[in-house]
């Protein structure tokens, strides 16, 4: 075993440690949460380690390193979720490889998306994503979506889930199924990620009258995973916790 595949598997079996504690102190059993690994900035090769070990869903959040990532690893049983923020210009090439688009934050992209699966023969999973507040997370490895200049990203306001998710649930080539957030640093929900979490909770039954089927909730990273599993998400995602501190590409 290399010194690289013993330090991941190290990594990821205290994280299904903590996702494991988590659900028995919520009640939940473990099969109910979804361990994502966000492998942004980290190579194919450790992708490869993770497929190894068992991993099935890995996350990245920018193309233009996602997509030779995905298609050096296109013989792995993976799923990949493409969780950054995303520009239309882009939409093409990720429809290629991402299996779920966890970033949907407004019509224009809603429309690139089905246009894009539609032409490549595709059904591209959809989660609309919910802005709680604002402000770059600490742990930049987990970041979420977006790390736009100056700290932008995106997400719709709660508001705007009805609509949004309206249009996914009617685009060809799409499939709604569920809602995503970030633990926000700023507003009301600054410091409180369980409340936030919670609040997430509320709006997927609010989603789920509409639209039984989309009952993912992706929610909790690397910090706050066990506030996420204890509010009911049914996904996380994890990247430095399995994966280690790496500095930013680019």
């Amino acid at each position: 075993m290399t010194d690289r595949r013993a330090e991941i598997a190290v990594n990821l079996a205290k994280v299904e440690e903590r996702i494991a504690a988590a659900c028995v102190a919520a009640g939940r059993k473990r099969e109910e949460v979804t361990l994502i690994v966000v492998t942004k900035t980290y190579p194919a090769g450790d992708v490869r380690i993770l497929s190894e070990l068992g991993v099935r869903h890995v996350a990245e959040n920018r193309d233009q390193d996602a997509a030779p990532k995905a298609a050096a690893c296109s013989d792995l049983p993976l799923v990949w979720h493409f969780v950054g923020q995303l520009q239309t210009n882009k939409v093409r090439s990720v429809v290629g490889y991402a299996d779920v688009v966890q970033s949907v934050d407004r019509s224009r992209l809603v429309t690139a998306l089905s246009k894009e699966a539609v032409r490549a023969g595709r059904e591209v999973g959809c989660l609309i994503q919910v802005a709680l507040g604002a402000a770059e997370p600490a742990d930049p490895a987990d970041s979420a979506p977006g790390g736009a200049p100056g700290g932008e990203r995106g997400g719709v306001p709660p508001g705007g889930i009805e609509e949004l998710a309206d249009l996914v649930a009617d685009a060809p080539g799409l499939r709604l199924d569920g809602l995503m957030t970030v633990a926000p640093l700023a507003g009301e929900y600054a410091g409180r990620q369980r409340a936030a979490f919670e609040r997430l909770m509320d709006l997927s039954t609010g989603l789920r009258r509409a639209h039984p089927a989309a009952n993912m909730v992706s929610a909790g990273m690397s910090a706050d995973l066990e506030q996420a599993v204890a509010a009911g998400a049914t996904h996380v995602r994890v990247g430095t916790a399995v994966l280690g501190v790496r500095p930013r590409l680019g």
